[in-house]
């Protein structure tokens, strides 16, 4: 009787873990992507705020510590703070998603092979969120997916 009744509650787990990964593999992409790409803007908007708090100190830390090669620290400076504003916005509003993913996918590897090499467990962290952008995109809820119905490139 206790193999029965074992098998029984064995078979309700069973099925109960099935229900929850069916509902797990049912959520929509587009809800899996605004936190991807509101996660990821954050961070370099961050760091684009932090730089722009105080100028001297930016051109200072690219002079002294970040020391990136063939680019003279101001202009590397100028560059990273640039990306740092224009790619967050862009991915906040889902416009461009991939060519700004791309694009903080090459600054990532910048920071990762020539500022902070020990850093990998968070520049993979984010390479793994640009990744996911740059091959799946936005998503439905995202200015991209507006354009391209507009344009007539995406289906309806």
């Amino acid at each position: 009787m206790t193999t029965l009744a074992s098998s029984s509650s064995e078979r309700r787990t069973t099925t109960s873990i099935g229900r929850v990964i069916h509902w797990l593999d049912s959520v929509p992409y587009s809800a899996l992507a605004i936190p991807l790409r509101l996660a990821v803007a954050t961070v370099f908007w961050n760091s684009a705020m932090a730089k722009l708090a105080n100028w001297d100190t930016a051109i200072a830390l690219f002079a002294e510590e970040y020391r990136v090669p063939l680019l003279p620290p101001d202009l590397a400076a100028y560059m990273a703070v640039s990306m740092e504003l224009a790619t967050p916005v862009l991915l906040a509003l889902g416009l461009l998603t991939r060519p700004a993913a791309l694009v903080l996918l090459g600054m990532t590897a910048v920071i990762q092979i020539f500022v902070y090499p020990l850093a990998w467990p968070t520049h993979i962290q984010w390479a793994a969120m640009l990744l996911v952008l740059l091959c799946r995109g936005p998503g439905r809820l995202s200015l991209d997916y507006v354009l391209r119905r507009r344009l007539g490139a995406e289906p309806k």
